[in-house]
């Protein structure tokens, strides 16, 4: 497993935040340190997945 998406090295600010309800989002940063689309319509797709339509924008 790539040691920047180990879950204990994740940066807050950097790899994801917290919303004002308390949840986790990750940011571009991360997904493409993921390297690849999970098509779940994440806020912060780099990739240009459109969950609605289910394609990839770009």
């Amino acid at each position: 497993m790539d040691n920047k998406l180990d879950p204990n090295n994740l940066k807050e600010g950097e790899d994801f935040y917290y919303t004002p309800e308390g949840y986790k989002c990750f940011t571009s940063t991360y997904h493409l340190k993921r390297g690849y689309c999970c098509k779940s319509g994440c806020r912060h797709c780099p990739y240009g997945y459109d969950k609605k339509t289910g394609t990839i924008k770009k």
